[in-house]
C-alpha cells in the first residue's frame, strides 16, 4: 500500500479547464436555419422569447417550458387521488368507473367552455418497446413524467389550450413485414380528441364501443389534416439541405436540412434545442434526452417504429410524432440502431434543474449533443474481434498519368490513425488491395471527386466481404483543405498526441504528400462532426503500407484465394483466415489477419518466425502455458485505447445522469487494462527464463520489462486501495480526481505498454501458428527457402527462381477420397534456367485443376507467413507477387463483360509479373470465341513463358496448346488424372481421381461432366455426334495433329533465324554470323538429347 501511497501523493491534479466545443471545420457554407433574436410578446402559457443563440451550436437555452419533469397526479383535480397511479393492478379498476363519469363531464365542457382544457384520465395500453414490464409506461414513456412536461401541449396565441390529444393504440403495432408502404407523412396511429378514446376504449379492456356521435367528424378529419402536415419543411417533395438544395442536385448534402426562419418562430425553446443540432445532423438518428427518457422525433420517430417496433405518438417536443424510451433501455436501443447501420446521436441534459432555476424561474434545462456511435466508430465489446475502420480516400492523377491515391483511416477503439498513398493502374488491383486489408465499415470520399472507374472498383469489392461497407459523399467544401491548411489545423488544436514521434515525420515519408494531408484532413472533419475529439487529440498517427517489404497480394488474388471470405457468402468458412486463425485473444486476431495481408520476403525475418513456430511444435507443453495465459486476456489493445481517450474528457464526467455511469466505465476499464497487463507481463518474463524454445527469448527480449514491472506492481497497490472492486464500484464525485492522476501517470508510459501489448500479440499469433501445424488432417513440413540470384542480371540469362513441392495437399479442401486429401508434387524452376517453370494444366472439368492451383498459391503464402506447409517437403525461392486470374465472371452493374474482366485482370499481370512472381491463370480466353480465345491464351502464355520466365501455372482446356508447348524446354505439361468405371446396365462412369499425371489429358470429358449435372442424354448423345464430326474436319491441320507435338514454339524462331541468314549475301557473312549459326546448331543439338 506504500507504493500506492507514493503515486498519488507525488501528482496534482489541476482544475480541470473549462471545455472547449466548437468544431475545427464547418460544415456548410452558410446556417442551416436561422433562428430570430427578438422576442414576441406572450401570454403566460403561450411561447416564450426566441433565443438569439447560433443555430449551429448544440446547445440552446430558452425560457418557456420548465426545468425538469415535476411527478404529478395521473388524475386531473376533478377527480380524487384515492390510489397511487404507479400501481397499474390498482388502476385498472376504478379507472374503468371514474372513466365514464369522465365522459359526459368532458362532453359538457368541451360544448359549453369552447374547448378549454381538458386533463385525460385514461391510461393507455402498454407499448411494445424495450420497457414492456413497467405498468407506467406508455409508448416507451413513464406517464408521470410525461405528463409534467409542458411541451405536451401546444398552446394558442390566446392563451388557452388545446385539447390534449392521446393516441388510441387498438390493433397492436404494425411491423415491417405488416406493414403496407405509405409516404412517411401518413404513418400516424389514429389520433381523436378525450371524448373519441373515452367512448371507444375502456382503460385495461379490449372491448370497443360506438365512437362518440357527439363529436363533429369535420373536426376531427381536419384536425388529422394539420397533423399530417406538420413540417412541410420534411416532406420528400420540399425538403432541401442546409444550402437550399434538393436531393436531385448533384451537391445535394444529404447531412444538412434547411429549416425556414418562420418556422423556427413558431417553435418552443426545447424544439429549437432539438432542431438547432438536427438541421446540421439530419444523418443521424438523434436521441433527445427529457427528463428521465430519451424520445425521438418525426423521421427519426419513423426509424424507431420501424427498426424497434416502438409504438409512435403525437406529442412531445412541438406535438410532433415521436417514440421514446427510458434511461434503462437507452444503449441496449443506440447498439440495435447502430447494428443495423445507423448513425446515433444522444442530446444530453447538461444541468441540473437547479442550475437551470438559477438562469431564471421558467428556464429550459440546456442540452448539447455530447455522444455518438456509428457503425464505423463502435467500440463496445459486442463489436466483435475485426478491427473496426473508418477510410477517407482521395484521387488524383500522377505526372505520367497513372492514378493516385491517398487515404486515412482510423479504428477508433483503439485510438489510432493510419495514413498513405500508391498508385494503380487501369485493373485497380492495389485500391482492391487496400479495401479487402482495411474492411471499412464506412468510406469517406469528395462527391466529385472519384472518377466513375473508382466508384466501380468500390461496388465490386464492397460486394465481395461479409460486412456491408457504407459509402459517405462528402459535399461541404470547407471540409476539403489543402495541405497547408490542414497542417495548420493540426498544430492549432494539438492532434495525435498519442504519437511517439512529430506526427509530421509520419506524413512526410508519403511520397504523394498533399494526397495524403487531403484525405486526412476529410477524416479529421468527419471525426470531429462525430464529437470525438479524443481520437483526434489522443490518437496516434501511423504509416500504412501497402506492399512495401512483402509479398504482394492484390485485391484480385485475396478474392481469388479466399484469403479472407469465401466465393459463397462471403463468410469465413474454408478461408485461409479460418485455417490459421487459433488465437487466444481478440487483439491476436487483429494482428493475424496484417499479418496474412503482408506475408515476408526476407529469408531471415521468415526464418526467425520458423524457428519459433518449430520450437513450440516440438514441445507442446509450452503451448499449453502460453494458452492458459492468454485465455485469461482482455482485449488489450482497445482497453488501452479507452483509457488514452479518457485523457481530457473529464468535462463528460460532470454531466448530469450520465457523468456517474462514464465514471463507473472509465474506472472499469482501467482496473480491467491494470490486471490484464499484468497476465501479460507475467507470461513475457516466464518466456524469457525458457530454454526450450530458445528462439522465442527473441521475441520477448524487451529490455524495459523489468523497469515497467516495478511501475506496474505500484498502480496495482494503488487500485486494490482506491478501487478494490473496480468491476462495480460506486463511484463518487472525488473519484474522478483520483482516476484522472492514475490515469495521466499511466499513459505517460503509453509507447511501452502499448510494446508489451504488441508482443503478446505475436505470441499468440506465432503459437496459432503451430496450433494449425499440429491439429492439421494431413502431413506439415517447415519450407526450406534458397537464395534468388541477383535482381541486376538480365532475364535472359537469369534464372533460379524454383518452387518444389512434395506432396502438396489443400489444407482445408475436403476432397472425395478416403483420406480427404489427394498429395500431389509440384515442380517448378528447380534451380536451374533449364528446368521447365511453367506448368501446363490439363484435366476434366470438376477434375480438381483450380484447387490445385489454389493449393500452391496458398503454400507459398503459408511459407512466406513463417508457418508449416501442407507437404512433405518445400523447397522455393521468395515470391515478390503473386498474380491470380480465376474462374469467368462478369460485373454486369459496372457494364464489364465476362471477357473484358478476363482481359483487364490479365494485362495487370503481363505489365507488373517479374521473373520471382508466381502467376495462376485458370481457363484464360473462355469468354469468347473459341478461336479469339485460344489465340489469347497461347500469346499470353507463350509471353509469361519466354518473356517475363516466371513461375506459371496456367491451367486449360484449349488443347491444342498441349501440341504448341509440348516440345517447349521451360514449359512442363500434366493432367488431372481421371478414369471410367463399369456399371451394371454397362454405360461408363466418368471417376476424379484428383492425382497429377505426366503429358496432357486427351479430352476434357465436358459431355460426361454434362450428364453428371443432369443434361439429357438424348442432347449429350447429339453433342457427341456434333463433337466427331468436328474433329474430323480439323485433323488434317498441321498444328492440331499429334506431329505438331514435336515442332515447338523454340523451334520455330530457331528456323526463323537460319532462313534470316542464309539470304544475307556472302559479303555479309562475318564472324558474327558464324558464332550465330554455331550457337543455333547447339541450341537444337541440346534440346534432343
Amino acid at each position: 500500500m506504500q507504493r500506492q501511497k507514493s503515486i498519488l501523493s507525488f501528482m496534482h491534479k489541476p482544475s480541470p479547464e473549462p471545455h472547449k466545443s466548437g468544431d475545427i471545420f464547418s460544415f456548410s457554407s452558410k446556417p442551416p436555419c436561422q433562428i430570430p433574436s427578438t422576442r414576441q410578446p406572450v401570454q403566460s402559457s403561450a411561447l416564450a422569447g426566441i433565443s438569439t443563440t447560433d443555430p449551429s451550436a448544440d446547445d440552446v437555452r430558452g425560457i418557456d417550458t420548465p426545468p425538469e419533469k415535476i411527478c404529478r397526479p395521473f388524475f386531473s383535480s376533478r377527480f380524487p387521488a384515492a390510489f397511487d397511479s404507479a400501481d397499474e393492478s390498482v388502476v385498472q379498476p376504478f379507472s374503468s368507473i371514474l372513466h365514464k363519469f369522465a365522459k359526459d363531464d368532458a362532453a359538457k365542457s368541451y360544448s359549453t367552455k369552447n374547448q378549454k382544457e381538458i386533463v385525460s384520465s385514461s391510461l393507455l395500453s402498454k407499448s411494445s418497446g424495450l420497457e414492456d414490464n413497467n405498468p407506467d409506461k406508455r409508448n416507451g414513456m413513464f406517464i408521470e413524467d410525461r405528463e409534467k412536461n409542458a411541451d405536451d401541449f401546444v398552446f394558442e396565441a390566446n392563451g388557452k389550450a388545446q385539447n390534449a390529444e392521446l393516441v388510441l393504440d387498438l390493433l397492436g403495432p404494425e411491423t415491417p413485414a405488416t406493414r403496407p408502404h405509405v409516404p412517411h407523412f401518413k404513418r400516424i396511429q389514429n389520433i381523436s380528441d378525450f371524448e373519441h378514446i373515452s367512448s371507444s376504449f375502456i382503460l385495461g379492456s379490449n372491448k370497443r364501443q360506438k365512437p362518440n356521435e357527439e363529436l363533429p367528424e369535420k373536426e376531427v378529419h381536419d384536425e388529422k389534416y394539420e397533423i399530417s402536415s406538420k413540417f412541410e419543411w420534411l416532406n420528400p417533395s420540399t425538403i432541401r439541405d442546409a444550402n437550399g438544395r434538393r436531393p436531385n442536385d448533384p451537391l445535394y448534402d444529404q447531412r444538412t436540412l434547411y429549416i425556414p426562419s418562420d418556422s423556427l418562430k413558431k417553435m418552443s425553446a426545447s424544439q429549437r434545442q432539438y432542431w438547432s443540432v438536427k438541421c446540421n445532423y439530419l444523418d443521424v438518428v438523434l436521441f433527445f434526452k427529457v427528463g428521465k427518457f430519451y424520445e425521438l422525433y418525426e423521421l427519426d420517430a419513423e426509424i424507431g417504429q420501424r427498426e424497434l417496433d416502438w409504438k409512435m405518438t403525437v406529442s412531445g417536443v412541438g406535438k410532433c410524432r415521436q417514440v421514446g424510451i427510458s434511461e434503462a433501455g437507452i444503449d441496449d436501443a443506440v447498439d440495435k440502431l447502430v447494428a443495423r447501420g445507423y448513425k446515433v446521436g444522444r442530446m444530453e441534459q447538461v444541468e441540473t434543474s437547479d442550475q437551470a432555476k438559477a438562469r431564471g424561474k421558467n428556464s429550459v434545462i440546456e442540452r448539447k449533443l455530447v455522444l455518438m456511435a456509428t457503425p464505423s466508430t463502435a467500440i463496445d465489446g459486442s463489436m466483435g474481434p475485426d478491427a473496426v475502420h473508418l477510410l477517407a480516400l482521395n484521387e488524383g492523377q500522377s505526372n505520367n498519368g497513372s492514378t493516385v491515391y491517398g487515404f486515412a483511416f482510423l479504428d477508433y477503439a483503439a485510438l489510432k490513425f493510419w495514413v498513405g498513398s500508391f498508385i494503380d493502374d487501369g485493373s485497380y488491383a492495389a485500391l482492391g488491395a487496400l479495401l479487402v486489408q482495411v474492411s471499412p465499415r464506412e468510406v469517406l470520399y469528395e462527391k466529385s471527386g472519384l472518377s466513375k472507374e473508382t466508384h466501380k472498383a468500390l461496388m465490386k469489392y464492397a460486394s465481395k466481404g461479409s460486412i456491408t461497407m457504407q459509402m459517405t459523399p462528402i459535399v461541404s467544401d470547407q471540409e476539403f483543405l489543402d495541405a497547408i491548411e490542414v497542417k495548420k489545423r493540426i498544430n492549432s488544436h494539438g492532434y495525435f498526441r498519442g504519437t511517439p514521434n512529430p506526427w509530421t515525420t509520419v506524413i512526410e515519408n508519403e511520397m504523394h504528400y498533399d494526397h495524403v494531408l487531403s484525405a486526412l484532413g476529410v477524416l479529421i472533419g468527419h471525426v470531429n462532426r462525430l464529437k470525438l475529439d479524443d481520437a483526434l487529440c489522443n490518437g496516434e498517427l501511423l504509416s500504412y503500407h501497402l506492399y512495401k517489404g512483402c509479398l504482394r497480394l492484390d485485391g484480385q488474388a485475396l478474392v481469388n484465394l479466399e484469403i479472407f471470405g469465401n466465393n459463397f457468402d462471403g463468410g469465413l468458412s474454408g478461408t485461409l483466415y479460418k485455417h490459421l486463425d487459433h488465437c487466444r485473444t481478440t487483439s491476436g486476431k487483429r494482428l493475424l489477419r496484417r499479418w496474412i495481408c503482408h506475408p515476408l520476403k526476407q529469408i531471415d525475418d521468415i526464418n526467425d518466425r520458423l524457428n519459433v513456430v518449430e520450437g513450440l511444435i516440438n514441445n507442446p507443453e509450452v503451448i499449453a502455458v502460453i494458452s492458459q495465459y492468454l485465455c485469461k486476456l482482455p482485449d488489450l489493445d482497445r482497453l488501452l485505447g479507452r483509457v488514452n481517450a479518457s485523457v481530457g474528457s473529464s468535462y463528460l464526467l460532470l454531466l448530469p445522469s450520465i457523468g456517474a455511469k462514464m465514471l463507473k466505465q472509465q474506472i472499469k476499464t482501467f482496473g480491467l487494462l491494470i490486471k490484464g497487463l499484468r497476465m501479460g507481463m507475467d507470461l513475457l518474463m516466464l518466456l524469457q527464463k525458457e530454454h526450450k524454445v530458445s528462439f522465442l527469448s527473441k521475441v520477448v527480449n524487451l529490455h524495459l520489462l523489468s523497469g515497467l514491472d516495478e511501475l506496474l506492481k505500484q498502480f496495482e497497490a494503488a487500485m486494490s486501495e482506491v478501487f478494490p472492486c473496480y468491476q462495480d464500484h460506486d463511484a463518487k464525485e472525488s473519484d474522478g480526481e483520483t482516476l484522472s492522476v492514475l490515469i495521466e501517470k499511466f499513459v505517460g508510459k503509453a509507447a511501452d505498454w502499448s510494446q508489451v501489448i504488441h508482443t503478446v500479440n505475436r505470441i499468440d499469433v506465432l503459437q496459432s501458428f503451430a496450433a494449425s501445424a499440429i491439429t492439421s488432417a494431413g502431413s506439415m513440413c517447415r519450407p526450406v527457402f534458397m537464395p534468388t540470384k541477383s535482381s541486376n542480371s538480365s532475364r535472359q540469362g537469369s534464372g533460379g527462381s524454383m518452387l518444389c513441392i512434395k506432396g502438396l495437399w489443400h489444407p482445408y479442401a475436403v476432397g472425395n477420397n478416403e483420406n480427404g486429401q489427394v498429395p500431389n508434387d509440384i515442380n517448378l524452376g528447380e534451380g536451374s534456367e533449364q528446368q521447365p517453370c511453367a506448368l501446363l494444366l490439363t484435366g476434366p472439368n470438376m477434375g480438381g485443376k483450380s484447387t490445385l492451383l489454389r493449393a500452391t498459391c496458398l503454400a507459398v503464402i503459408l511459407a512466406q507467413l513463417g508457418c508449416y506447409v501442407p507437404a512433405d517437403k518445400c523447397m522455393l525461392t521468395p515470391a515478390d507477387v503473386i498474380f491470380t486470374r480465376l474462374g469467368a465472371t462478369d460485373r454486369i452493374m459496372s457494364g464489364e463483360s465476362t471477357f473484358f474482366v478476363e482481359c483487364s485482370e490479365t494485362a495487370s499481370v503481363l505489365r507488373n509479373a517479374t521473373q520471382d512472381s508466381l502467376v495462376l491463370l485458370d481457363e484464360l480466353g473462355r469468354g469468347t470465341s473459341t478461336f479469339d480465345g485460344y489465340a489469347i491464351a497461347y500469346a499470353v502464355f507463350r509471353h509469361l513463358v519466354e518473356s517475363i520466365r516466371c513461375r506459371l501455372l496456367f491451367a486449360t482446356h484449349y488443347h491444342p496448346l498441349t501440341k504448341e508447348f509440348a516440345s517447349h524446354p521451360r514449359v512442363n505439361l500434366q493432367h488431372m488424372a481421371c478414369t471410367f468405371d463399369q456399371k451394371i446396365n454397362g454405360e461408363q462412369e466418368l471417376v476424379f481421381l484428383y492425382r497429377l499425371a505426366s503429358g496432357s489429358c486427351p479430352e476434357s470429358y465436358g459431355l460426361q461432366a454434362a450428364l453428371i449435372a443432369g443434361i439429357p442424354k438424348s442432347v449429350v448423345d447429339a453433342a457427341s455426334t456434333a463433337g466427331e464430326r468436328m474433329k474430323l474436319m480439323i485433323s488434317g491441320n498441321f498444328k492440331s495433329s499429334e506431329r505438331r507435338s514435336e515442332f515447338s514454339t523454340l523451334h520455330e524462331e530457331w528456323l526463323k533465324s537460319i532462313l534470316s541468314l542464309s539470304r544475307s549475301s556472302r559479303d555479309c557473312w562475318d564472324e558474327d554470323t558464324s558464332d550465330t549459326m554455331l550457337c543455333l546448331w547447339h541450341e537444337i543439338r541440346s534440346s534432343y538429347r
